[in-house]
């Protein structure tokens, strides 16, 4: 018998504990949140992080330069361990290294002079608090605002955030002399359960020994979960209730891929879960296998796919998902988590290492993408900030910012043309809407090629194009005339689907409105391909509809043959690029495009089966 899991609140009026013991006896299943596919069958282990002892606390005057010296030592121990998980990456899987470096080097910084560290100070100062309550308070302040920032990349804010309380908590258990956790005693085989991990928590878990990993907290964008798929951990994370609903001991079956934990399987469970174990190691072998063939298609029609790259701890994920390079490479984590503006050097070098790990195969730099609205402290500090008005996605932001503020497009730019003798690299404007904007952007690239080359600074003889994304109804329609101004195009359908049906997918009541598959979206999409097409000018797709194997058929139709997606979403892009017939793409696309009701085009794009006749 399976029962369905609720989240029981632990210890309210103390059934907890009971609740938990009327169920041991019976099998449970909890739907949680996929995120490293794989199935484990095993022991649960469970491990839990004693609370730091940290109520608020008020200090005298006469008090303060104690507790900044409190907070000075906190400082010096928490560096300490942040170099001691440096030096444990040596032991740790390539991918996972990779992953967990950037990180780390994101933690020291914030132990550094950062906004937190000063923050800290400050309120001891000023609001005569203990630097443990300093810390705290600062740190939610920080992440409140990094939140209610109105920015498209949702992903990127979680983490950002998540970056602050990870060095506040650290910090207040060093304060509070309280110790961390430690999976020494766990034994091989077992089913990790914990409230929460961290990724420094991650960093510390054993691939080797460690079936699967189930937590009650965390979501499949945060550093947890890109560290816990770098390892290569089947992982389930954001299952509520589930630390009171397990012992030490009980029997478990996780599945990564469904992001399902049944506890205390039955035999009809088991069995299902050694099935499902054994259709996943084959699938692997299969979708493993498909990493050196070429994307072509049954009858020769050959696609580029590429990766989306957010964070250079992404690169190892790109790799192992066999990209034919990086066809976006958002630019805007060089400016977080920094007191002032990167200067040429620091974007040069950022850029030198993601073009050298991806060996010559090309990677597309999008410049960067802020406004008002969005919570950098670096810029906010470097330049003048902007108001945000009412309607931040509306107002200064994009490529209309950086015309505003040419000293930042001409430091990336110059950036970018010295990498380029490294591999091929292109140049991506973000959020333009008229040719204009990108003639102004092409006068100042072209300042820039002269002062660069007056450096003595040698060239490539062909220079990286200048593109632009085509993310609003207004570029899109005006399509045919940008292309004239723009080397390559780059169709951003998140963005597109939103400013053309004036839908936030993050606004809970009209998030169901959200359809990139909306014929007028389809329309846009369309009209900006054939308008490049014309002009035999490249154009891909880089929004999430690119890595949705249904959606790839439908895509080719309409023309494209370049998709840039999540790392991994590649191979079974892959898969199905390799099962299609290109004349029947294009006969399924024109069909698609006869119908008016989005409803009907869902339909026919689930209906769609490779090889099968389109009538």
């Amino acid at each position: 018998m399976k029962t369905e899991a609720h989240a029981t609140p632990r210890g309210a009026d103390g059934k907890g504990a009971e609740t938990r013991k009327g169920r041991r006896a019976r099998e449970l299943s909890i739907k949680g949140i996929p995120i490293s596919s794989g199935v484990a069958i095993g022991p649960i282990y469970d491990t839990a992080e004693a609370p730091a002892a940290a109520p608020r606390r008020s200090i005298t005057a006469s008090q303060v330069e104690a507790e900044r010296a409190r907070l000075t030592a906190a400082i010096a121990a928490s560096r300490k361990q942040v170099n001691k998980l440096k030096a444990r990456l040596a032991i740790l899987p390539e991918e996972a290294q990779e992953e967990l470096e950037p990180l780390l080097d994101a933690y020291a910084m914030m132990l550094g002079e950062s906004r937190l560290i000063r923050g800290a100070r400050k309120r001891i100062e000023a609001e005569l608090l203990a630097a443990e309550t300093a810390v705290e308070d600062e740190a939610e302040a920080i992440s409140a605002a990094i939140l209610q920032a109105r920015d498209d990349d949702k992903a990127g804010l979680r983490r950002r955030a998540s970056e602050v309380h990870e060095i506040a908590r650290r910090l207040t258990r060093n304060l509070t002399q309280s110790g961390f956790r430690s999976f020494k005693d766990v034994p091989g085989g077992s089913i990790l359960v914990a409230e929460e991990l961290t990724p420094a928590d991650a960093a510390l878990l054993d691939p080797s020994r460690i079936a699967g990993v189930a937590a009650e907290e965390g979501g499949a964008d945060g550093h947890t979960a890109i560290m816990l798929r770098a390892l290569g951990i089947p992982s389930v994370l954001g299952l509520p209730g589930l630390t009171n609903a397990i012992a030490r001991g009980d029997q478990a079956v996780l599945d990564g891929g469904t992001g399902t934990i049944v506890l205390r399987p039955g035999a009809e469970a088991l069995e299902a879960g050694r099935v499902a174990s054994m259709a996943y190691a084959k699938e692997r072998t299969r979708l493993s296998k498909l990493r050196r063939l070429p994307a072509i298609t049954t009858d020769g029609e050959e696609m580029e796919l590429q990766a989306n790259l957010e964070i250079p701890a992404e690169l190892p994920l790109i790799a192992q998902a066999g990209a034919a390079g990086i066809g976006l490479l958002r630019t805007e984590f060089l400016f977080m988590n920094r007191q002032g503006l990167p200067d040429e050097e620091a974007h040069y070098e950022a850029y030198r290492q993601i073009v050298e790990a991806t060996d010559g195969a090309g990677v597309t730099i999008r410049v960067l993408d802020w406004g008002g609205e969005k919570d950098m402290e670096a810029l906010a500090e470097g330049i003048e900030p902007f108001h945000a008005g009412p309607n931040p996605a509306l107002g200064l932001r994009g490529i209309r910012m950086l015309l505003r503020r040419p000293e930042l497009l001409e430091v990336q730019f110059a950036a970018i043309l010295r990498v380029a003798a490294q591999g091929p690299v292109r140049i991506l404007l973000p959020m333009v809407t008229i040719p204009e904007e990108v003639r102004e952007a092409r006068e100042i690239y072209e300042r820039v090629v002269k002062r660069v080359r007056r450096r003595g600074v040698t060239l490539p003889e062909k220079l990286p194009p200048l593109g632009v994304m085509i993310e609003t109804p207004g570029a899109a329609l005006a399509a045919d005339a940008v292309a004239l101004e723009a080397d390559f195009f780059a169709i951003g359908t998140n963005d597109l689907a939103m400013y053309t049906l004036a839908v936030d997918r993050g606004e809970v009541e009209v998030s169901h409105l959200y359809d990139p598959l909306h014929p007028a979206v389809l329309r846009l999409i369309q009209f900006a391909t054939e308008a490049a097409l014309r002009l035999r000018m490249p154009v891909s797709v880089c929004g999430e509809m690119a890595g949705n194997p249904r959606l790839v058929p439908l895509l080719m139709g309409l023309g494209l043959r370049s998709l840039s997606m999540n790392a991994s979403a590649i191979p079974r892009v892959k898969q199905m690029v390799r099962a299609l017939n290109i004349d029947d793409c294009a006969r399924f696309a024109r069909r698609v495009m006869e119908q008016s009701d989005p409803k009907r085009i869902q339909e026919l794009v689930m209906g769609f089966v490779p090889g099968e006749k389109v009538t």
